[in-house]
């Protein structure tokens, strides 16, 4: 039996995933990508789920991926393996429960790469940002050089992933890598799940629209994003929560979602 390396505590409708390798900074090696795929499944079929918070034990996020590991691969080894990271982080990306990243410490590579695919970061004062991939004659193989410059543009991102430079999370925050900065000392858990607790007093159909409804739009014409957006808009008005939420509005009362 393997190693379990992601510990995984529910908190009401919160799921905190808390990637636990700490003698190796919580680098992902192929079963730590494997875990994650398999509780982001899980939690899938959970229906009382509708967040999930990914955070790292110890001093860092993640670190990156296992360099150990990688050392030992050929061309379509590497290639398989960029396959798995990739396939785990698109289902997280994808995902109908929303994902925030608590990003404790260094979050470099494969685990900056991991924030990139939730949909939300939140990060301490003391973590450190980067994609230090080129160093080692490598490219960013889970999504980062895609969704980096999704996040923040062409120029800040090739700038990033050029240099493979190691930012501080107040850098990170002001060029929009990070949602929030969580001053050192304070709660970072706490922080995001009160995010979480905000999200979860809104309508979760409309939750899942919305997420859908932006990722899907993003590889649209700004037409076709907008024939999107109309369907999905029409979609709200099926008698269902949005009755409640704009009766409960109306009568000045919380939604019962």
């Amino acid at each position: 039996m393997s190693e379990k390396l992601i510990n995984v505590t529910k908190e009401g409708q919160i799921a905190i995933l808390t990637i636990q390798r700490p003698s190796a900074l919580n680098a992902l090696n192929k079963e730590v990508l494997t875990q994650i795929g398999q509780e982001i499944d899980s939690l899938e079929k959970d229906k009382n789920i509708r967040v999930m918070i990914f955070t790292g034990e110890g001093k860092a996020f993640v670190a990156g991926a296992d360099i150990a590991e990688m050392k030992e691969l050929g061309i379509a080894e590497g290639e398989n393996f960029s396959k798995l990271g990739n396939g785990v982080f698109q289902k997280l990306h994808q995902s109908k429960i929303v994902s925030i990243a608590a990003i404790n410490g260094f979050a470099l590579g494969g685990g900056m790469e991991l924030t990139l695919a939730c949909d939300l970061r939140i990060g301490s004062e003391k973590a450190k940002l980067g994609l230090p991939e080129v160093s080692l004659g490598l490219i960013p193989g889970f999504g980062g050089t895609q969704r980096l410059a999704r996040l923040i543009g062409y120029g800040r991102a090739i700038e990033l992933v050029l240099t493979g430079d190691m930012i501080t999370a107040e850098e990170g925050y002001r060029i929009g890598i990070l949602n929030k900065l969580v001053k050192e000392g304070d709660d970072l858990l706490g922080v995001c799940k009160m995010i979480a607790n905000s999200i979860l007093k809104k309508g979760p159909e409309a939750i899942e629209r919305v997420k859908k409804t932006i990722q899907e739009g993003l590889d649209l014409s700004l037409k076709e994003g907008i024939a999107l957006e109309e369907k999905a808009f029409g979609a709200c008005f099926d008698g269902g929560q949005s009755k409640e939420g704009m009766t409960a509005f109306l009568e000045k009362r919380p939604a019962n979602f």
